[in-house]
């Protein structure tokens, strides 16, 4: 069995068993603090990544006399959407900052769907334009809401349903 092939969830408890923070503190604790940090990186690899695809279509729109400029604001956007939901709904279930802060997205229905705690796209995409959509409508006030329920779970967890915990036997948690 490849580290790929590992089940995220160590049983295949229902969701009520492994996600309870009462009986399981060691999966959400110090979650909040380790998903703002991994906020930050995330943020600066998606920038970086943008300042090099805007430098890139600048090229193609000076090449193309004008006619890809008007596509520069389209890819800018996709780029933090593709980013999240490629790598939350693929085999790691979390972005590079959370690996590097030993977090991961699981399904809150990992047991009842047979998903092995990882993700669906269709969640991991639900995930981040919830995301996105309700900071930008609150101006980051809605996070607070991770402050007030004991898996730490945010509004676009919850539209989501995932829940973001410390990885198993990871150093760091």
């Amino acid at each position: 069995m490849t580290d790929s092939d590992t089940p995220l969830i160590p049983s295949p408890a229902p969701a009520g068993e492994w996600a309870d923070p009462w009986t399981r503190p060691e999966l959400f604790r110090g979650v909040t603090l380790r998903r703002i940090l991994a906020y930050i990186v995330d943020a600066g690899i998606v920038l970086c990544i943008s300042g090099m695809l805007w430098v890139i279509m600048l090229l193609l729109g000076v090449l193309t006399f004008g006619l890809l400029f008007p596509l520069l604001p389209l890819v800018l956007a996709l780029i933090p959407l593709i980013y999240h939901a490629a790598l939350v709904g693929g085999a790691g279930s979390a972005t590079w900052g959370m690996r590097l802060f030993g977090l991961q997205v699981v399904s809150v229905a990992a047991a009842r769907n047979g998903f092995d705690g990882r993700p669906s796209m269709t969640q991991a995409i639900i995930q981040i334009v919830s995301f996105y959509g309700s900071v930008v409508m609150t101006g980051s006030l809605i996070l607070v809401v991770a402050l007030f329920n004991a898996r730490r779970r945010t509004l676009h967890d919850w539209l989501s349903g995932t829940v973001v915990v410390n990885i198993p036997g990871n150093p760091t948690t």
